[in-house]
């Protein structure tokens, strides 16, 4: 399940550029319009955070994600704004009922084991964000158009869960516990904090790595995925290792070296605007926000004040409004100034995971 949703998101991110070009869309009216998936995600909140405990978040995912998939076909099929715009609305909006739902599952697998394991989880999700930036390449390679390519992920996702669903756990009775909602307290809002800074650059990568190699680096086009494919291939890999970093170094210790490479790279790829400088600077960031989020949530999922389902639904929306809101952020300051200001402020980020992650007691 998490294969299935980093695939389905990576394959919106990596048709990004070319529906951009086949509306006719500015840097600034595709930042504004990138908007409408931080608003669907925020209307979801609701919704989420209250069928989630009257169903469980193994029925929740299995309506979920097909339908995740059905809003991204729908991005492909859109011929006008209008419909770019509601069909990103949907995809918002079902995406955060994935996220709650498929990191409620995690957590509860995780619990089986005696050692973390939640970073592998989303090492998957990266290793399928990898894939679908690879398909993404083959396709525009090819020519094929964003709905054809876009209803063959539907494809596989629907035979996917079909095949997954009867291994998820049925935690409907044991998710109702506790309140629907509650404000988060310090130690969860710290760890959402922490999220949104680091999700902040992560979706400024997912959205914008090709448009800033093909805009700012000038990469050919065999080349301009390059950086989005290095960001995703070390931010994959680095999740695999995440666990074992985080038992023997500590949670704040990770937290400290994954801010401080986030910033570092997205530095480098500022001041050094060139093919391989910009590609090297990409893996750093990928390293850097690898480990972030799943320790996040894992922590957040063993919350004693909210029970699991709905400590994850609080700090993962924090989080993913940073993801979703640093993509058209991004575009405002791009169309005011350049890429190259706004990826300077997506790094000052790396820097406030390194300065909350410090001053919180983790």
């Amino acid at each position: 399940m998490f294969f299935l949703a980093g695939l389905t998101f990576a394959s919106w991110a990596s048709r990004i550029a070319g529906i951009q070009q086949k509306l006719g869309l500015s840097d600034t009216a595709l930042g504004g319009i990138l908007f409408t998936l931080p608003v669907g995600l925020m209307l979801s909140l609701p919704f989420s955070g209250w069928i989630i405990t009257r169903i469980g978040s193994r029925k929740l995912l299995l309506f979920a994600l097909p339908l995740y998939a059905v809003a991204l076909a729908g991005l492909g099929f859109s011929e006008t704004t209008l419909e770019l715009i509601a069909c990103l609305f949907c995809f918002g909006f079902t995406s955060n009922a994935v996220n709650i739902s498929v990191n409620t599952q995690a957590v509860g697998a995780e619990k089986l084991y005696s050692k973390p394991i939640m970073a592998s989880f989303h090492g998957l999700w990266s290793l399928a964000g990898f894939t679908g930036a690879a398909i993404g390449t083959l396709m525009i390679g090819k020519g094929i158009d964003p709905s054809v390519h876009f209803s063959l992920i539907l494809l596989l996702v629907i035979i996917g869960v079909a095949v997954a669903f009867r291994y998820l756990q049925d935690d409907a009775g044991t998710v109702q516990s506790g309140p629907v909602f509650v404000m988060p307290d310090k130690s969860l809002m710290k760890l959402g904090a922490v999220a949104f800074c680091s999700m902040i650059c992560e979706g400024a990568m997912f959205d914008w790595s090709v448009i800033y190699f093909k805009k700012v680096i000038h990469a050919e086009n065999a080349w301009m995925a390059a950086g989005y494919t290095a960001f995703m291939s070390t931010m994959a890999g680095g999740r695999f290792v995440a666990d074992w970093f985080s038992g023997r170094f500590g949670l704040k210790r990770t937290l400290q070296v994954s801010g401080s490479l986030t910033a570092t790279g997205l530095m480098i790829a500022v001041f050094f605007p060139y093919l391989i400088p910009a590609i090297c600077g990409f893996l750093l960031v990928g390293a850097g926000v690898s480990s972030v989020v799943p320790l996040v949530y894992s922590a957040a999922g063993r919350s004693k004040t909210m029970s699991t389902g709905v400590a994850i639904a609080a700090v993962s929306t924090i989080g993913f409004v940073g993801f979703l809101i640093g993509p058209p952020v991004i575009g405002f300051i791009a169309g005011a100034f350049s890429l190259r200001a706004s990826f300077t402020l997506i790094a000052a980020m790396g820097v406030c995971v390194v300065i909350v992650s410090t001053k919180a007691k983790l």
